[in-house]
């Protein structure tokens, strides 16, 4: 039953992370040729945007160590297909393959900087910059995430003030677009509403803002319907709800596309995806995976079936 909420956006466009964010938390590399067939049946399931791939380097991410051999196969799809890039060598593979968007991923912590990357928030930035500088010379679209936005395994709360400054260093940048990602779980939907207020205040326009929660626990839905209620209309999310961070090991998979399609197919929101066609390809997936699916969208219209 579809019941509009006029509060909302009436359209929401879903950055599908599945092949890339999701895949790359799996304990076992992923057949190219798997990875390749997963894009292409999220392309035709509607995902206007599928994120493929990581650029970084093997040693860190060895799951997505095929880049070179994956990219080729699906850069002719319909759809928008960024990679991750850590540096200017990532973007200099990226560019070699024909890559026309790129996303680097920035932490609001000192502590998971220094997980992730090895350095400072602030030598991370620095990092980036001239990374940012050539893909928009080169006329790529450029992402920046932001990770630990609304919680730290090592830190706890993170204050709003120091996740305003990082956004704003990465807009500055150059980022057309800033994900906000609640890497562990934990924001409750008044402390999105409050950083989104906060982001505001200090200059940041909702209309570049995106938000990536976590569903470790269970407010991954509620969190992306306070940011809808706020302006917000892009939305992360993956397909069968896989991932994680291999650097944060409290956090669990991503929210799921399935229960994201559910939930705005409810609300009359625009999103372009077709459910039955998204599960499936989540349900084929989980197949190749030899687990069943953690999405509840999934488990229940299979069940149905």
């Amino acid at each position: 039953m579809v019941v509009p909420d006029p509060a909302l956006p009436t359209r929401v466009r879903i950055h599908e992370v599945g092949a890339r964010d999701g895949l790359q938390n799996e304990k076992g590399a992923v057949p190219t040729d798997v990875k390749a067939e997963f894009i292409r049946r999220l392309a035709a399931a509607g995902l206007s945007t599928v994120e493929a791939t990581s650029f970084v380097h093997p040693k860190w991410v060895p799951q997505l160590a095929d880049a070179e051999e994956l990219f080729p196969l699906v850069r002719d799809l319909p759809v928008r297909l960024p990679v991750l890039v850590p540096n200017e060598r990532g973007l200099d593979r990226a560019l070699a393959l024909g890559v026309r968007e790129i996303a680097v991923f920035a932490s609001a912590t000192e502590s998971f900087a220094k997980a992730n990357l090895n350095r400072t928030v602030d030598e991370a930035l620095a990092l980036f910059a001239p990374t940012v500088t050539r893909a928009i010379e080169a006329g790529l679209k450029v992402r920046g995430y932001l990770s630990m936005c609304f919680g730290d395994p090592w830190e706890g709360a993170v204050p709003v003030e120091q996740v305003v400054r990082v956004t704003k260093a990465l807009a500055e940048m150059g980022c057309d677009e800033l994900s906000l990602g609640d890497t562990i779980g934990v924001a409750t939907p008044g402390h999105v509403t409050n950083l989104l207020q906060a982001l505001n205040g200090a200059g940041v326009p909702t209309s570049r803002l995106a938000v990536h929660f976590h569903d470790t626990y269970g407010q991954a839905l509620s969190n992306t319907l306070a940011a809808l209620r706020h302006g917000v209309t892009t939305v992360d999310a993956s397909a069968g709800g896989l991932g994680g961070c291999p650097y944060a090991k409290s956090a669990t998979g991503n929210l799921a596309t399935e229960d994201l399609v559910w939930m705005l197919d409810g609300l009359g929101i625009e999103t372009g995806v077709d459910l039955a066609n998204l599960t499936a390809t989540s349900a084929w997936m989980a197949d190749q995976l030899g687990r069943p699916s953690p999405s509840r969208t999934v488990r229940a219209l299979s069940h149905k079936e």
